[in-house]
């Protein structure tokens, strides 16, 4: 870790509440703030107090205070100390008072209304820690609050520290100040006509406030420019003039850290479940902001993932099942619904409504009829445990169409029947080892020998398998190792461009998993995607280069993408060989992210969203936030 530099060594104490990436942007705003605010002013030699003899030389004073060598000016030379008393060159000597350091102070009061919330109170926290330090070095008190939570809701603070600085980002409110709340924030604390040291920190629009009269301002606001990211900050001190800052704003997920929980102090309180509750696997849908789950007693839900450890969490979408059937597969549609495929003794069910063109709507649960169109079972092991996956887009006639990805790899279609309101199932290719949807792309990496198929299914591949205005799905398929020429490779396919060629992968292992990369260049229409080229070696694939990273022994990949480790950079995030441990690897770095509570069953990293979620063995499961590296969700199992 890098220590700060040397220009915010003042502010260091307070700086080091801050993990390091958000104290150097806060201390850059610090800095230049407390270049435009300035020190506080000493009290003026007539303000009064006790004389206590004198304190240096002063160029302003009477006769009686002059320098006796002054005087000589007078005896040899006149018309010199006329000259030199017109243009402020004698020398005074200057009193000196006693007065009680305690009864200075500094006041700051900051707006917490609708034009200050976002990225405005950035300015205001980084304004804190410059008073607080400010007031420090003058041997003043300092004292600040929230005008919206006038006295005595809210008693005034008098230090800057974690804890409350946290209890002011959560005080917002949908009403500007008013002059109420101001006026009774001045009787409350006492403040004279003119105070010496008030400040006023939000909008240009606290100036109208009649009881604003004599106070300084610190004004923040955004730049309102296309494609600029800074804040506009104008300093008022009641008797200075006006300095004008402008400040860049800290990338996007900063400042959403510095928001919501800048010094990572807040953890996900754990919801407990029944043991009969107990999850048993998930995977992420294809947004990446829901996770759909499987639980012990046989039912599906999705839960909408939280954004912060203190966001209030939804009730999630269940889906209980009858004592007849089996969950098959589950999956999230990209629109809202949950869709999910039971076996009911020789046929299948589909629970969900599927969106057709408007004359054709009207079907919510079908029954499939008959097995698997294709003639055979898959059995290629897959990673993935628990019941397989749905995927939903439309096509380009606006059909709604739906994948199936087992968990033993065999990818099949399930589609409508509009003619006898029925929905069929064929299957379309094996093994499939890792499918997403990427941007207007589903994408599978598929095997050099393909499986034989219909002609009805061919007609489906010509026909509604176009490119639409919704997702495709992208996924890979493993090579076979008993196919036939051509010899087997690991290749990329997109789902509806059966014409085009396959993308050979350079990797000679088909295990593969796509990810995560907000500030990587990546293959377009493909996203980040890592697969496995040796026993123990995963190969990445950006937009210019490949990257080969070195697995430990025994450990397993469990996703790819960034982390809050380290900027633009991707790695992989793999299981250790104890089951427990969680690792970020790139091709110099390996960094623990989280040791589990008990061993690890499965894991994953979303492809759409910087997410990483982990089950236990004893029913524990977690979601971790990439970006921020907090934990944002934590379920665990209790008693019956």
């Amino acid at each position: 870790m890098s220590a700060l530099p040397p220009s915010l060594s003042p502010w260091a104490e307070s700086l080091s509440l801050f993990p390091e990436p958000l104290s150097l942007h806060v201390g850059a705003y610090v800095a230049r703030l407390a270049a435009a605010v300035g020190g506080m002013r000493s009290r003026s030699n007539m303000e009064g107090g006790e004389p206590e003899g004198y304190d240096g030389l002063s160029r302003r004073g009477s006769f009686d205070r002059l320098l006796v060598s002054e005087w000589l000016w007078a005896l040899e030379a006149p018309e010199e100390l006329v000259r030199r008393a017109a243009f402020g060159e004698l020398s005074y000597l200057k009193p000196s008072f006693r007065q009680p350091q305690g009864a200075r102070r500094t006041v700051v009061l900051l707006d917490a209304g609708p034009d200050q919330l976002g990225n405005p109170r950035i300015a205001h926290l980084a304004l804190l820690i410059v008073m607080a330090r400010r007031a420090e070095a003058a041997g003043a008190a300092f004292t600040w609050g929230v005008l919206q939570a006038p006295p005595p809701k809210q008693r005034p603070y008098s230090e800057v520290t974690s804890s409350l600085v946290l209890s002011w980002l959560g005080a917002r409110d949908l009403a500007p100040p008013s002059e109420e709340q101001l006026a009774a924030w001045r009787e409350a604390l006492a403040l004279e006509a003119t105070p010496e040291d008030a400040w006023l920190v939000g909008d240009a629009r606290l100036a109208r406030l009649p009881s604003a009269r004599g106070l300084s301002r610190v004004e923040v606001g955004e730049v309102m420019e296309p494609g600029e990211r800074k804040l506009q900050v104008d300093v008022r001190p009641a008797s200075r003039e006006v300095r004008s800052v402008v400040l860049d704003l800290p990338p996007a997920d900063d400042c959403v850290r510095l928001l919501r929980d800048p010094f990572q102090a807040r953890v996900a309180k754990p919801v407990v479940r029944l043991s009969e509750d107990r999850p048993t696997s998930f995977h992420f849908s294809a947004e990446g902001r829901r996770l759909v789950t499987f639980h012990a007693d046989g039912s599906v839900s999705a839960m909408a993932i939280p954004a912060s450890p203190t966001a209030t969490l939804p009730k999630p979408r269940r889906i209980k099942v009858k004592p007849n059937q089996t969950v098959l597969a589950a999956g999230w549609r990209p629109n809202g619904g949950l869709l999910t495929l039971m076996e009911r003794e020789d046929r299948y069910v589909l629970h969900g409504t599927l969106s057709q063109p408007r004359i054709h709507r009207g079907v919510g649960s079908a029954e499939i009829i008959g097995g698997w169109s294709s003639g055979y079972a898959p059995t290629f092991p897959s990673a993935t445990p628990g019941p397989g996956r749905l995927f939903s887009w439309r096509d380009r006639g606006r059909h709604e169409m739906v994948l199936l990805l087992t968990r033993t790899g065999g990818l099949f279609l399930v589609y409508r029947v509009e003619a006898e309101q029925r929905i069929e199932m064929v299957a379309l290719d094996y093994p499939v080892t890792a499918m997403v949807e990427v941007g207007n792309k589903l994408v599978y990496i598929r095997g050099g020998a393909k499986v034989p198929v219909s002609s009805r299914l061919e007609r489906l591949r010509r026909e509604p398998w176009q490119t639409g205005d919704a997702g495709k799905p992208v996924f890979v398929l493993a090579p076979q190792e008993d196919a036939p020429a051509p010899p087997p490779r690991t290749s990329l396919h997109v789902m509806g461009t059966w014409d085009a060629e396959d993308v050979v992968l350079n990797v000679k292992q088909g295990e593969a998993c796509f990810g995560w990369a907000s500030d990587v260049p990546v293959v377009q229409g493909m996203g980040l995607l890592a697969a496995r080229h040796a026993s123990n070696v995963w190969r990445m694939f950006l937009a210019d280069h490949q990257v080969d990273i070195t697995v430990p022994e025994g450990a397993r990949v469990v996703g790819v993408g960034g982390c809050h480790v380290a900027e633009h950079q991707v790695g992989l995030f793999v299981l250790a060989a104890d089951q427990r441990t969680l690792l970020w690897l790139t091709e110099k770095r390996e960094t623990v992210l989280r040791k589990a509570s008990d061993v690890v069953t499965h894991a994953e990293v979303s492809h759409s969203a910087p997410l990483l979620a982990w089950l236990t063995r004893s029913g524990e499961l977690v979601v971790m936030d990439l970006t921020m590296g907090r934990v944002l969700y934590r379920a665990t199992t209790g008693g019956m």
